[in-house]
């Protein structure tokens, strides 16, 4: 009976899409979603052509949900918003990873073109809200930023006290485990009458459960050699999901009656953790925004920069914030610090010099392109990493010394230098050492690859020996003379990606592969040597997060809030950690010896150890 019950449905469903009068559902919406269009590629016709059809029919309202470019470029959001403004019904939209992840101009195209990355709007029925959920400008979980949840808390409290509608949610991401804070989400949403939630991202369709939230992911528009999008229908006790192939019939893909009742959600990791009897972990700062940021670091405090834009110092004894300026934009490069001040890069293209003491501003410098990278201060240098360019600045001055502008994109992980070389990668696929006195470039590389996601762009480089090591979103382990940029071996024996980092005796370099082992290996020798290998049991990885030996001690941070210890010499796990649930930033020593990291959900940590 089963195949004719699911048969009936099906047929049902056409009936009421294709005879019954659109009253007899109390809304229809067309969710588009993963158009991943470029200028002149076949998602771009094949999107007009959707638009066409989406303004001949009933839908009411377009929600376009994510990944409607393939790499955030300039020319991309321009080109397909021209696109979607020619849809004559009511459209919101949001952003996914692929113009969160590897945006030109971090992010801020989108929110000039949109007005927001978020939205809410009311139908007769139904409250529909919104939210970004990145990775924002690195490789990462899904998240949503701590602002977001405050803002859609108090949304949804004031539209809901106010009326009886129902709950629609979109994000581009599912609420699963794919979402690093999804628990978080999931717990806010439970707090009203949510009917579905709709997301796209998975290039397919699926309706599942979380907490007793239905969800559904949308298709994207190619398909399964079909184009085309979904329609929603929502009645007062009812939801049907269809695909609609271009230029064909609607297909019902899933039915099911609207449930507001709710369970408890799980958290994934139910792990007890403990730590030794010599390592105190201490919560120092736990921000109202999410932190990108590794964090700046002096004798007094730690500096760092949020999502909302705000610089802030905080005193690393009482965790009390002894400053703070609004910088405007969202943050995501490390504060770099002087003797006497705190130079910010931001996002929408400037350098600020901040008094150490009163976060006042003394001086700034509006560049051409975002600043998303961590610049390293050296003796009165700053080295600093930008949009298509890569410059040193006295600090004591604030003028610029040199300025090397054959990038041809975007730089993110901080340069590394000795003294005399200065070497980084960008996201135009290419390795990069210059000199430190001129800014003249010494030599370049690529690994014979065009494809720009391949590039070093976000691997801090490793100088040691005479040798430069990298990794790379490619999987490979590279080694180079740094003098002359000759290639000495290339090795992907494991699944390396952009997490990297060297022992203190400079004689080994550490990198945390895919499958969340580290791996040691040799910088004295000419050729690749495996020194030893180990499971620090974090299951997949892709966190682009450093890592740092300290007082023999390894420090290693996965996208998932775990740390992981390991004894530099035996090489075993001492221990492992949970912070939180988001991505680790990054690893920073102070002068004490004492270890500092933060976490993308808000939080900065000190790690103290006692031998």
């Amino acid at each position: 009976m089963k195949p004719l019950k699911n048969l009936l449905t099906i047929i049902a469903g056409i009936l009421a899409f294709t005879i019954l009068p659109l009253n007899v559902f109390a809304e229809r919406f067309a969710i588009v979603s993963d158009t991943h269009v470029s200028p002149g590629n076949t998602n771009e016709q094949q999107l007009r052509l959707a638009v066409e059809e989406i303004n001949k029919s009933d839908v009411s309202l377009v929600i376009v949900s994510g990944d409607i470019t393939n790499e955030g470029s300039d020319a991309e959001l321009h080109n397909v918003k021209a696109i979607i403004d020619q849809i004559t019904k009511p459209t919101f939209t949001i952003p996914g990873n692929h113009e969160n992840n590897w945006s030109q101009s971090a992010g801020k195209t989108f929110i000039d073109l949109w007005k927001s990355d978020r939205f809410v709007t009311e139908t007769d029925s139904l409250i529909i809200v919104g939210v970004n959920c990145g990775p924002y400008m690195k490789m990462g979980d899904g998240h949503i930023k701590q602002e977001d949840l405050i803002w859609l808390d108090t949304t949804l409290s004031e539209r809901t006290s106010a009326t009886n509608k129902k709950v629609l949610s979109i994000c581009h991401y599912p609420i699963n485990p794919d979402l690093d804070n999804y628990a978080d989400y999931v717990a806010l949403l439970q707090r009203y009458p949510v009917v579905t939630h709709i997301c796209g991202h998975y290039h397919t369709f699926k309706h599942y459960n979380t907490g007793g939230i239905d969800g559904l992911i949308c298709r994207s528009l190619s398909m399964n050699d079909s184009f085309g999008y979904s329609i929603l229908d929502v009645t007062g006790d009812s939801i049907h999901l269809y695909d609609k192939q271009l230029g064909k019939q609607p297909q019902l893909m899933y039915a099911y009656p609207v449930n507001t009742t709710f369970t408890a959600v799980e958290s994934a990791d139910t792990t007890e953790y403990s730590l030794p009897d010599n390592v105190k972990i201490d919560l120092v700062l736990r921000d109202n925004a999410s932190i990108f940021t590794r964090v700046g670091i002096d004798n007094e405090n730690i500096y760092t920069g949020n999502s909302l834009g705000y610089v802030k110092a905080t005193d690393k004894v009482t965790g009390k914030t002894r400053w703070e300026y609004q910088a405007g934009t969202s943050l995501f490069s490390r504060p770099a610090v002087t003797d006497d001040a705190v130079i910010v890069p931001t996002s929408d293209c400037r350098l600020l010099w901040l008094d150490k003491e009163t976060g006042q501003l003394l001086h700034e410098y509006q560049a051409d392109g975002p600043y998303v990278a961590d610049g390293i201060v050296i003796g009165d240098t700053l080295l600093q990493g930008g949009y298509k360019k890569f410059q040193a600045w006295n600090t004591v001055t604030k003028s610029l010394l040199w300025e090397n502008d054959s990038l041809n994109n975007y730089c993110q992980a901080a340069p590394t230098t000795d003294g005399t070389n200065v070497v980084f990668g960008a996201w135009d696929t290419y390795l990069r050492n210059l000199n430190a006195t001129t800014g003249f470039t010494k030599w370049k590389w690529n690994n014979g690859s065009k494809n720009t996601l391949f590039s070093p762009g976000n691997c801090v480089p490793v100088i040691t020996n005479g040798k430069v090591i990298i990794v790379a979103p490619d999987r490979y382990m590279t080694a180079f003379d740094l003098t002359t940029g000759r290639q000495l071996w290339r090795n992907n024996d494991f699944k390396y990606r952009e997490s990297l980092g060297v022992s203190e005796d400079g004689t080994r370099v550490y990198a945390k592969t895919m499958d969340g082992q580290i791996v040691a290996v040799s910088t004295t020798n000419d050729e690749f040597k495996l020194l030893w290998n180990v499971d620090a049991g974090l299951g997949y990885e892709h966190a682009p997060c450093i890592v740092l030996e300290a007082n023999g001690t390894i420090y290693v941070g996965s996208r998932r809030g775990i740390m992981v210890a390991i004894d530099a010499t035996t090489h075993q796990v001492i221990y492992t950690y949970r912070l939180g649930n988001s991505e680790f930033n990054g690893w920073e020593r102070d002068s004490n010896g004492d270890v500092y990291t933060s976490l993308i959900e808000g939080t900065v940590w000190r790690i103290t150890t006692n031998k």
